[in-house]
């Protein structure tokens, strides 16, 4: 085991260093001009192997080439798309959408018994026109959910709740109808 003494005849001594004394008097520093002079003969090696000539501007505005680029016109549709979803209008849009579209998306059989209700946060929720529709709906439900895949977008609508008719009320008014009223197709 080494002794404390042989630690200290590893290390340099430490050089005084008087106070007030400027740093490049004491350690030979590379002259400012000769560094700048490097840090530019790098530059323009660098810019020569991209393919530019330094102090030569080009004659003719850069393009993008065949491909479109960012400065290129886009399609009206892109720009409202970007446009709405900076301004936070998307949700709405796919819910306007999703009415406008709604017999073509579920199709002309399903639209006849089946009508859209809400949408908020994935959830579409629809009410049938009877009890055996909302059952089947229930059912129809995972197709349902690939349709709307296809049609709006993966993941808009996650989940689909189907309600059943709404009665009506017969058992007050000057039209009151005697009887059960109907019960299979309300409840």
């Amino acid at each position: 085991m080494a002794a404390a003494g042989d630690d200290d005849a590893l290390l340099p001594a430490p050089t005084a260093v008087p106070d007030g004394v400027p740093v490049a008097e004491l350690v030979d520093l590379t002259p400012p001009e000769q560094v700048a002079r490097a840090a530019l003969a790098r530059a323009k090696a660098a810019a020569r192997a991209r393919g530019l000539r330094p102090g030569v501007t080009p004659s003719r505005p850069v393009s993008s080439g065949s491909a479109p680029g960012p400065r290129d016109p886009q399609p009206l549709a892109i720009s409202a798309g970007l446009l709405a979803r900076d301004l936070g209008w998307e949700p709405g849009l796919v819910v306007g959408d999703l009415v406008h579209r709604w017999a073509q998306i579920v199709g002309p059989q399903v639209a006849d018994h089946c009508e859209y209700v809400s949408f908020a946060a994935g959830l579409l929720t629809v009410r049938a026109s009877s009890t055996a529709w909302a059952a089947n709906l229930r059912l129809l439900a995972p197709a349902m959910l690939a349709r709307f895949d296809e049609a709006l977008g993966p993941g808009v609508v996650v989940q689909v709740d189907v309600l059943g008719p709404v009665g009506h009320g017969f058992g007050r008014g000057p039209r009151r109808v005697a009887g059960r009223g109907p019960r299979d197709t309300y409840g």
